[in-house]
């Protein structure tokens, strides 16, 4: 039996020992248990030493959990000679009822529109050679009272009919006496603001052990000021752009004698990209694939973009679709890019696990501690699940989370029939007894497998 206590001893120079046990208790629960994820069903597995009210004192106590994660990480994924991605991420969990903390309504991508519920953002470390993704922080997303009157105001102006009467008109050209604004000096709303503190707490707590030179996000932060927050933290944002984003190439034509010279030259078309910013080319089952790649500008961004454009064309029906792809970092080559952002995705994978196995969909709370708790559990134990998997998947690659739960679970059984025998049998035959019963329900074997302590 993998013993779940020996894995958490670097957890002891930040939490005590009391903390320690009682998420070994709850780690085992999960990793035995069916059904939802709840204080009373953890409580129903975790067997002695993990009564309700031993459950209910961890889920409201306060537990460094950035800390947590980067140690676990540290002592039990980091590989010096990989190579890590910075990533990072919202997760929406729908909530009913109005009572929980943070409660508000957020835009779904599964649902395709608000809905109410809790949002949390989440820092990934990405193994490129791995090609995985290790959470090592989640914050509660809660917007403030400002945050909901500015939301107010700006519907209510756009509910408001405008007239020709109700604005005056501005004089054509610029305004007489004004300057040219700093593009790089850009407020942070409140969204950015709270990511840049979490970003700069990451890079705190992985100092020099990591050399982190890119940060990937989704298209939702495709824009200058996230840009000019990830720069302010030192790494390059690699992101996408809108697929109707009016970039347009540096002007390179001759001086017209007068007044400033001129910055921006022809636009793209992205259905007609001039052939020396070709990089590659594909056909496959009569869809032609066309890469490019150029420095180009954006009027919003203060600095010029590596931008890849990838168009892919059906020959037959000349249908076309393009995706824009960017990042700040010039000398970024296009394969690396496109590489870069597809791992971006290894991150919802862990919020796919988080909700179907370890109960991030699930939680009942409704005080700040403990949902950040019950939030920051469910990634915590993506990590430990990997580690898990580990001696499972060397002979047996296709190895996965359920057939780990079923492992476990059948540990529970054995030992909870074991303790009705009048004396317990030889060690060899407990031994093939424990896996005979713990490989039920496993859609694959797991063989013999060695104690990770």
């Amino acid at each position: 039996m993998i013993d779940i206590l020996a894995l958490l001893p670097c957890l002891c120079p930040h939490l005590n020992a009391t903390t320690v046990r009682q998420l070994s208790r709850i780690i085992l629960a999960m990793l035995a248990m069916t059904g939802r994820v709840t204080m009373l069903g953890l409580s129903r597995w975790a067997g002695k030493g993990g009564s309700y009210r031993t459950v209910q004192r961890f889920f409201y106590t306060g537990i460094p959990w950035g800390i947590v994660f980067w140690a676990f990480f540290r002592h039990h994924v980091f590989d010096p000679q990989d190579h890590y991605l910075l990533a990072g991420d919202e997760c929406v969990v729908t909530k009913s009822g109005k009572k929980t903390y943070g409660l508000d309504r957020f835009f779904s991508s599964l649902y395709g529109k608000p809905v109410p519920g809790l949002s949390f953002f989440a820092l990934s470390l990405i193994s490129r050679q791995q090609r995985r993704s290790y959470p090592t922080m989640v914050e509660h997303m809660v917007r403030s009272e400002a945050e909901h009157a500015a939301t107010h105001a700006q519907k209510t102006s756009h509910q408001t009919p405008t007239g020709k009467n109700n604005a005056k008109k501005r004089k054509p050209g610029r305004p007489q006496g004004s300057k040219n604004k700093d593009k790089t000096a850009v407020i942070l709303n409140p969204e950015l603001q709270r990511i840049h503190a979490m970003i700069e707490k990451q890079l705190k707590l992985i100092g020099t052990m990591i050399p982190l030179r890119h940060m990937v996000l989704d298209g939702h932060f495709g824009n200058h000021p996230a840009l000019q927050m990830v720069n302010a933290c030192g790494l390059s944002l690699i992101s996408k752009l809108r697929h109707d984003a009016a970039l347009y190439f540096p002007y390179d034509g001759p001086y017209a004698g007068r007044g400033p010279r001129r910055k921006y030259g022809k636009k793209i078309d992205d259905r007609n990209i001039p052939v020396k910013y070709l990089k590659h080319t594909t056909v496959e089952d009569h869809i032609e694939t066309r890469i490019s790649q150029a420095q180009m500008l954006h009027k919003e961004f203060a600095q010029r973009l590596n931008v890849v454009i990838i168009v892919k064309t059906h020959l037959k029906t000349k249908k076309c679709a393009h995706v824009v792809l960017f990042s700040s970092d010039l000398d970024l080559g296009y394969e690396h890019l496109i590489d870069f952002y597809s791992l971006r995705f290894q991150i919802e994978f862990n919020f796919r696990d988080a909700k179907q196995y370890w109960g991030l969909e699930d939680f009942m709370h409704v005080q700040q501690t403990a949902v950040s708790n019950a939030a920051n559990v469910s990634l915590f134990m993506v990590n430990v699940a990997h580690v898990l998997l580990r001696p499972f998947r060397r002979g047996h690659p296709q190895f996965g989370v359920l057939d780990l739960k079923a492992y476990f679970r059948g540990h529970k059984y054995v030992a909870e029939i074991l303790q009705l025998l009048p004396e317990n049998p030889e060690p060899i035959i407990m031994e093939q007894i424990v896996d005979q019963i713990a490989g039920i329900g496993s859609i694959h074997s797991s063989g013999p497998v060695l104690n990770s302590s």
